[in-house]
């Protein structure tokens, strides 16, 4: 996910474009979906193939934008969705299946740069942090958990070693309504000093961004669902900006490949081996330093991509 030291100059810029398009390889008539619509790069450069799009994004402020694109691309097809339903999407729209889904995973340049949507202690403003202005807000969370709960929030998503520490004075200082207050009692809780590289307060907001979000249920649910609506020989691109993330990623195409480690005396195989569903296309991919120096963000940024097999789908909708 992408981090406070990852905001780019240019925030419009999709990172690694050419990698991605490479490995969807979108052909004139083809249907690909972008299940990460945001700023559109990835949708603008499918459909300047000759490829259609099916476009999901939860940010009312990205459909807002894309729907002037949309009247423009008569190739185009705009989702308000969250990506992980967007096998129920399609079938409703009789879009299923398609030849290439492409991710582009977390938090955007644009929403970092919004004060007024709190994921950012750069610019104070409300603690939010909702991708989709709807729900539990990054404040509700806060104001309202239980010290253990939050505690728990900061270790598994935010690699906090003193999570206890920060979430007992999360608790004494309540209630919080700002990103700035929040980065304050961090910062406090930590010993941070003004003239230190690493802002602490960075890992606390991401963790609570990802928690408030449900980004890595919202993951594993749409790579679920890529496997499913992809057709034999339909491509798949992932590009992760945290190891959180990218270990999901590369867990899931590992499985799916079949080069899971097999089963041993130590270690015995517990199900039926299956037949793979995926076909990894490449080694992770990373952008180059002429990539890096014009958009920073892009220094975290990793590619994987498979093609999917003949093979039935691991996993079935419930």
């Amino acid at each position: 996910m992408r981090g406070e030291g990852d905001r780019a100059v240019t925030p419009h810029v999709p990172v690694l474009l050419a990698e991605v398009v490479a490995a969807l390889a979108p052909a004139p008539g083809e249907r690909h979906v972008d299940a990460t619509f945001g700023a559109g790069g990835y949708t603008r450069a499918i459909l300047s193939t000759g490829a259609s799009v099916i476009a999901f994004d939860r940010d009312p402020d990205a459909l807002a934008a894309g729907r002037v694109l949309e009247k423009e691309e008569a190739g185009l097809t705009l989702v308000a969705s969250d990506f992980s339903r967007m096998e129920r999407e399609l079938a409703s729209r009789e879009l299923a299946p398609v030849d290439g889904v492409t991710m582009d995973i977390g938090v955007s340049s644009m929403q970092l740069d919004q004060a007024d949507r709190g994921f950012s202690f750069q610019a104070d403003g409300p603690l939010d942090m909702r991708m989709s202005r709807e729900g539990e807000s990054a404040a509700d969370f806060l104001n309202t958990a239980d010290e253990e709960t939050i505690a728990d929030v900061l270790y598994r998503y935010g690699d906090e070693p003193k999570s206890r520490r920060v979430a007992r004075a999360v608790v004494a200082a309540r209630p919080l309504a700002t990103t700035g207050e929040f980065a304050t009692v961090v910062r406090k809780a930590l010993g941070h000093r003004p003239h230190e590289k690493k802002d602490p307060a960075t890992r606390a907001f991401q963790a609570v961004r990802i928690h408030v979000n449900r980004e890595l249920d919202e993951l594993a649910e749409g790579l679920a669902a890529a496997e499913r609506v992809l057709k034999p020989g339909g491509r798949l691109a992932v590009v992760t900006f945290h190891s959180l993330e990218d270990r999901m990623v590369k867990r899931f195409l590992r499985d799916r490949s079949g080069a899971a480690p097999a089963g041993s005396r130590h270690l015995p195989v517990t199900a039926a081996a299956r037949a793979p569903s995926f076909e990894i296309t490449s080694r992770a991919i990373r952008a180059g330093e002429a990539e890096v120096a014009a958009n920073p963000r892009a220094r975290s940024a990793t590619l994987r991509t498979a093609r999917r097999t003949a093979a039935a789908p691991w996993q079935s909708e419930a």
